[in-house]
C-alpha cells in the first residue's frame, strides 16, 4: 500500500513561550528548542508542529499575527529559524508551522490601514458593518467591535484584537498564498491550520463554520501552494463529522491530508456545549465515537488527547494522583495502537499535569480571563470560577516544560512567564530519561511500534464488546490480528475473550498474559498479538 511519510510518523507539539528558554528571560525562544532537538530525536517523533512563533503582540499568544514574515523578537529572529529548520532536519524531523490565516493581529499593517477610511485599499481584506449582529466572540461577549474612527464595526470571532479576514476578497487569497509558498519555500513540512473551517463563514445568514465556500477556498489554497509537495496539512475544526472529515481529506477531493476532530474531546460537555461545565468520562460513549471515526473510508484520521488549549488528560480524564503514571500510559496505549497520525503534545510524554490554580493572578489566558469577567458579573463566585479553570483552563497546558528537578524545572534561569508546577521535583524529563520504566518510554516505544509495524498503520479496527469501563479492540492485518485492552477507571474490571495470546507487544502493568480471562488492575493497558 502506497503511503506518504504523514502516516507512519508521530507528530510532537512544541508550545515556544513554555518549551525551552535559551537567554534566561523567563520565555521560551527558538534557540530553546533547538537545545532540546536530541531529546526530541530520542523519543522517535518526525515533525515537530510550532505553536506560532511570528510577530505579534502576543494578545493571544500568538495566534493574534501582526507579520507573518518576521519572528517575534521574543523567540528570536528568522535566522534562528531558518537554523531550527536546519537543525530538525538533520534528525529526521519535519518543522509543521501553525497558519492562522481566519483573523490577523489588530496591529496587522493590512488592519492598520484598513482602519484608516472607508476607501482605504486594505478595507475589504476584513469585515465591516454599520450595525452589528447578534454573533457572540468565543472569547466571551459581542463579535462586533466599533471603530472610532470610521463609524463602524468590525467583526473578530475571537479577541477584539483579533480581526477576522474576509476571505470573499480574492487579494486575501493571493496574499495568503503567496506568504505560505515563501514558508514552503524555506523548506517547512506543512502547515497546522488554526480554526481553518471559519474561512468560509457568511456573517450576514449567521454561518461561521463550515460555510458553503470553505471547501472550494481549500482546493484553491492547495492548487495553489502545498498541493504538488507532500507535505502534511490538517485543519483544526471543531465542528467536523467523519462525513465533513472525509471532504477535506479525501485525497481526490485535493484540500487537506486530514483534519483534528473534537468530538471525543466535546463529549464531556453539557448539550448547550459550555466546555466550563464539562462533566466526567462516559467510556461508553468515547468507545462509540471511536469506532466512528476508525472507519473513516476516505481521508485519515488525526489522533490527540492533548494540545495548547485543552487541559491535561492525565489530569481531566486520567488519574494524576496514585495512579499518574499507570493512567498516563494508558492514554497512550490506547491512542497511539489506532489508526491515523498521533499527536503528542509536551510534556504529555512524562505525564505532566493541570496546575492547582489558586488565584487570577495566576492565570494569562484572555480565554479563561474573559470567561472570569462574564460571569462575576452574573453573580457567580470567584471559587466556582476557580475550579472551572482548573479543570479545562487552557492555561494548564501552558506551564513550562519541566526539563529537571533544578530551580524552575530547568526551563529558564530566569522568572518564568507562567508560574512552573510545583510537582517539577518528581515530574521531570531527568527523572523519565532515568526510569526505564517511565511514561517516556512507554511512548518512545509506540512511536517506534507505528515506524516499524504495518498492522499499526493500516491494520482494520474492530472494536469489541467488554464492561463499561474497559476499552478494547482488534486491530487486523493480513493473515495477523493484534488486541488492546485498557481499562480506563479507578476500579478492577473483568475481561474475557476467546482469543489465543501469543505474544505480549507492550504492557503498562508486568504479568504474564497465557490467558485472557483476566481481572484487569486499574488503568492496566496492553497490547498483544492473538490467534
Amino acid at each position: 500500500m502506497k503511503h506518504h511519510w504523514w502516516q507512519k510518523t508521530v507528530v510532537y507539539q512544541i508550545y515556544p513561550r513554555s518549551f525551552m528558554d535559551a537567554n534566561g528571560d523567563g520565555i521560551g525562544d527558538l534557540q530553546g528548542i533547538i537545545s532540546k532537538l536530541d531529546y526530541l530525536s530520542e523519543l522517535g517523533i518526525g515533525v515537530i508542529w510550532l505553536s506560532p512563533v511570528y510577530q505579534s503582540p502576543m494578545d493571544d499568544n500568538g495566534y493574534d499575527i501582526s507579520d507573518y514574515r518576521a519572528i517575534a523578537d521574543i523567540f528570536g529572529t528568522m535566522d534562528d529559524m531558518d537554523m531550527l529548520i536546519s537543525e530538525a532536519r538533520q534528525r529526521g524531523i519535519k518543522i509543521v508551522m501553525d497558519l492562522v490565516v481566519n483573523h490577523t493581529s489588530d496591529e496587522h499593517a493590512w488592519f492598520v490601514e484598513a482602519r484608516q477610511s472607508k476607501d482605504n485599499q486594505y478595507r475589504d481584506y476584513y469585515i465591516w458593518r454599520d450595525e452589528p449582529n447578534e454573533l457572540e466572540s468565543i472569547f466571551s461577549g459581542s463579535a462586533w467591535t466599533r471603530d472610532e474612527q470610521t463609524g463602524q464595526y468590525y467583526l473578530h470571532l475571537f479577541s477584539r484584537r483579533q480581526p477576522d479576514l474576509n476571505w470573499e476578497n480574492p487579494k486575501v487569497h493571493q496574499e495568503v498564498f503567496a506568504m505560505m509558498n515563501d514558508w514552503i519555500d524555506k523548506g517547512i513540512g506543512g502547515f497546522r491550520m488554526d480554526v481553518i473551517d471559519m474561512i468560509g463563514k457568511e456573517i450576514d445568514r449567521g454561518i461561521t463554520a463550515n460555510g458553503p465556500k470553505l471547501h472550494e477556498y481549500l482546493h484553491e489554497m492547495n492548487r495553489a501552494t502545498f498541493g504538488d509537495k507532500d507535505l502534511l496539512t490538517v485543519g483544526e475544526t471543531w465542528g467536523a463529522t467523519p462525513e465533513i472529515a472525509e471532504l477535506y481529506s479525501a485525497p481526490e477531493r485535493e484540500e487537506l491530508s486530514m483534519v483534528f476532530q473534537f468530538e471525543h474531546i466535546t463529549s464531556t460537555y453539557p448539550e448547550h456545549g459550555e466546555k466550563w461545565e464539562a462533566g466526567a468520562l462516559s467510556v461508553p460513549k468515547l468507545k462509540e465515537i471511536f469506532e466512528k471515526w476508525q472507519g473513516l473510508k476516505k481521508g485519515w484520521n488525526s489522533l490527540f488527547w492533548n494540545n495548547h488549549d485543552l487541559p491535561r488528560v492525565v489530569s481531566n480524564w486520567g488519574n494524576d494522583g496514585v495512579y499518574r503514571v499507570r493512567s498516563a500510559k494508558a492514554f497512550a496505549i490506547l491512542l497511539h495502537l489506532m489508526k491515523g497520525t498521533p499527536y503528542i503534545y509536551q510534556g504529555e510524554e512524562i505525564g505532566m499535569t493541570n496546575f492547582p490554580f489558586q488565584t487570577v493572578d495566576q492565570l494569562n489566558d484572555v480565554e479563561s480571563l474573559n470567561m472570569r469577567n462574564a460571569r462575576l458579573a452574573k453573580g457567580v463566585s470567584e471559587e466556582k470560577i476557580m475550579a472551572f479553570i482548573r479543570k479545562v483552563g487552557r492555561d494548564n497546558a501552558r506551564t513550562p516544560m519541566q526539563w529537571s528537578n533544578e530551580s524552575q524545572a530547568g526551563f529558564t534561569t530566569g522568572n518564568p512567564w507562567l508560574s512552573v508546577n510545583e510537582n517539577y521535583h518528581d515530574v521531570n524529563v531527568k527523572a523519565a530519561l532515568a526510569d526505564e520504566s517511565s511514561i517516556f518510554y512507554t511512548y518512545k516505544k509506540l512511536i517506534a511500534l507505528r515506524k516499524m509495524n504495518p498492522w499499526v498503520v493500516d491494520g482494520e479496527f474492530k472494536l469489541i464488546a467488554t464492561a463499561d469501563n474497559v476499552f478494547a479492540y482488534v486491530r487486523k492485518y493480513e493473515s495477523k490480528s493484534y488486541l488492546v485492552v485498557v481499562n480506563l477507571s479507578d476500579e478492577e474490571n473483568e475481561f474475557a475473550s476467546g482469543f489465543v495470546p501469543r505474544q505480549v507487544v507492550i504492557q503498562n502493568v508486568e504479568r504474564k498474559l497465557d490467558d485472557l480471562r483476566i481481572t484487569l488492575k486499574p488503568w492496566e493497558a496492553f497490547a498483544v498479538e492473538v490467534d
